[in-house]
């Protein structure tokens, strides 16, 4: 039978009513190689809750640090996204800013957040002068990365602990026809491998608003730097490249975040793949600096309902649910309490590689920023110098530290 005119204008009228409904909201976030298979995994979950919401995903960033300098320009254009993510070590800027807003208005209105699995020491990791400006949505720790396969024909059985057994691994291989033995992550933001070798010595890259590059502790970590790229022979390679190399069975030992667990999984050749903890320098390390990063309101809509509609695609991806993806697609470790306790109760079991980062736990510090409004300009040059040591321009460490604390100082405050 043919629907009548009343039923026709009623079915337009209804799907008038649901187009006029839908909100949409913009979204962005770094590292596509990572997260994209993560957030299509959510999203099935999340327009089943919010059929009414549409997320408009943007152009992902290269990096946090990119991420952080695209908002930066976006802020002064007014083309902001309603929620950004950003690394846990750029938030204190946006804040600073203005840019990004305070979420303590919608938090009150939760009536069980904290059953929602949203605890304190999570929430600190976003919080500044009393009020909560993110939620972390992933926590990473630096690892090694081994292809078995390579290190029991050169006579490796067992994981190197230090960097002297590391470099001792390297000459191994080297001399068992292994042209690039090692990868290892000074370029994971030019600055964080650096502060993973001073919290190893427990000596905090900032302290009382001045970076320590002049420290003893500083020498030292650049000494271990090059002697690690120098007597491994170490290629300098971009993140892309190094993952494809080790992912084809080329390099022996690559040590970069546990954040990249699954993008290596997933690209692995045919050789057995084993996650270590980060060596130390002669001893265990006593810190690692926490990676990862935090989602954030920055939406400038004066609509009530876009508001409404970015705080619920914040709070899913953060919630229990959508933390237990990330595990589940990355290497990284939620920081809500729900998805570790709950959902990801044998996860780590299952999966010995992602237990690894979860086991330095205990060791977790500060991914420091670096003070004033040119911290990321002092990172660039932190990433400079390192890549000087890299490519052996710069052969002279004590050289290399008075330069970098001579740059350094003319990028801080008061200076």
């Amino acid at each position: 039978m043919k629907p009548t005119l009343p039923a026709i204008a009623l079915a337009v009228s209804a799907s008038a009513a649901m187009a006029q409904d839908t909100v949409t909201i913009e979204f962005a976030y770094p590292y596509s190689h990572l997260f994209d298979v993560t957030y299509e995994a959510m999203m099935p979950e999340f327009k089943a809750a919010h059929p009414n919401i549409e997320v408009k995903f943007r152009a992902t960033y290269d990096s946090y640090e990119d991420g952080t300098n695209t908002i930066l320009r976006e802020a002064v254009s007014g083309n902001l996204p309603d929620v950004t993510m950003q690394g846990l070590n750029r938030q204190q800027i946006l804040v600073e800013k203005g840019i990004a807003k305070s979420l303590d208005l919608f938090i009150a209105d939760e009536a069980d957040f904290a059953k929602d699995g949203y605890h304190d020491a999570m929430l600190s990791l976003s919080t500044f002068d009393g009020a909560v400006y993110g939620l972390p949505f992933s926590v990473s720790l630096p690892v090694g990365y081994y292809n078995m396969d390579i290190l029991r024909k050169a006579g490796v059985d067992a994981l190197p602990e230090t960097w002297d057994e590391v470099i001792a691994a390297c000459e191994t291989m080297k001399a068992e026809g292994v042209d690039n033995p090692i990868f290892w992550g000074w370029n994971v933001t030019g600055n964080w491998f650096l502060q993973a070798l001073m919290w190893s010595q427990d000596e905090a890259i900032v302290e009382n608003g001045a970076v320590t590059m002049d420290s003893p502790e500083a020498l030292a970590a650049l000494q271990q730097m090059q002697e690690i790229f120098t007597r491994c022979d170490m290629q300098n390679l971009d993140w892309k490249a190094a993952l494809a190399s080790f992912s084809a069975g080329e390099i022996g030992m690559m040590f970069w975040s546990t954040s990249a667990l699954g993008a290596v999984e997933r690209s692995q050749g045919d050789f057995q793949l084993v996650t270590g903890p980060f060596p130390g320098m002669g001893t265990p390390p006593k810190g690692l600096p926490a990676g990862g990063n935090a989602a954030m309101l920055t939406s400038t809509s004066d609509d009530p309902e876009v508001q409404k509609a970015a705080w619920a695609w914040l709070k899913f991806i953060t919630s229990g649910s959508g933390a237990a993806e990330v595990a589940k697609t990355t290497g990284y470790m939620p920081p809500n309490k729900a998805a570790n306790e709950v959902i990801l109760a044998d996860f780590y079991e299952r999966n010995p590689n992602k237990q690894t980062a979860v086991d330095q736990l205990p060791l977790l510090r500060d991914w420091q920023a670096y003070p004033g409004t040119n911290g990321l300009a002092i990172t660039q040059v932190i990433y400079d110098g390192i890549e000087r040591l890299v490519t052996g321009d710069a052969t002279d460490m004590e050289a290399l530290q008075e330069e970098l604390v001579d740059e350094i100082s003319d990028l801080l405050p008061n200076s």
